[in-house]
């Protein structure tokens, strides 16, 4: 089957699965890193099928919203790519991508990276930086009824794997646990270079809501 063909059915197939996704989670982040993903695939000279799919599907099943179980995404995915008739290596590869794109606490960098998972979980990451991540972090946080801020509840700079996945924290820690650290974890000289400016907008972000919090 020609890719493109493949690409509109894969767009097809999350749009439904994910009609009713958190709206940090949904069809519109998905968009971003799969357009974020094509950009950076050029820059880098790395080829786009299995960038395109693992794109689409990275968060076809998040673990977060399936009680922890990473077992799930990879799983629908792998139903999906192998009923519309992709070629094993590139569902192996897009399974790759789905099983290790996750920040996971920090503790998925000891992972021997393709080229194409450091092109999608860069794109990833740059959506969790910058006003979108903003946005989102927020938006998670509601989602899951935390506090926006405690002065009484400090970061947990060092979680494990585990702690990490199970974190209740107010939302302006997960910038420092997560989002502050984003930045020098990319992967490709695109990445890094997108990611200065939407780390410097979040860092003055903060700074704003400290003197607001504070009432300065």
């Amino acid at each position: 089957m020609h890719q493109e063909s493949i690409i509109q059915q894969t767009v097809s197939f999350v749009q439904e699965e994910l009609k009713h996704a958190e709206g940090g989670h949904d069809w519109f982040h998905i968009e971003r890193v799969w357009r974020t993903s094509k950009y950076i695939a050029g820059k880098e000279s790395v080829p786009t099928f299995a960038v395109e799919l693992g794109a689409l599907l990275h968060d076809i099943a998040d673990s977060k919203f399936h009680g922890g179980d990473e077992e799930i995404g990879p799983m629908k995915a792998k139903e999906f790519l192998t009923r519309t008739g992709v070629d094993q290596a590139v569902i192996d590869e897009v399974i790759f991508i789905i099983r290790h794109i996750s920040f996971k606490g920090g503790h998925n960098e000891g992972v021997e990276k393709t080229p194409a998972l450091m092109v999608v979980q860069d794109a990833d990451r740059l959506d969790a930086l910058g006003a979108i991540g903003i946005a989102r972090a927020f938006n998670f946080g509601g989602f899951k009824n935390r506090p926006l801020y405690d002065p009484a509840i400090s970061p947990e700079m060092n979680l494990g794997k585990e702690e990490y996945k199970r974190a209740t924290s107010p939302t302006i820690n997960h910038f420092y646990e997560k989002l502050l650290k984003l930045k020098d974890l990319m992967n490709t000289a695109t990445g890094r270079q997108m990611a200065i400016e939407r780390h410097q907008f979040m860092e003055l972000y903060l700074d704003q809501f400290y003197k607001e919090w504070e009432a300065r």
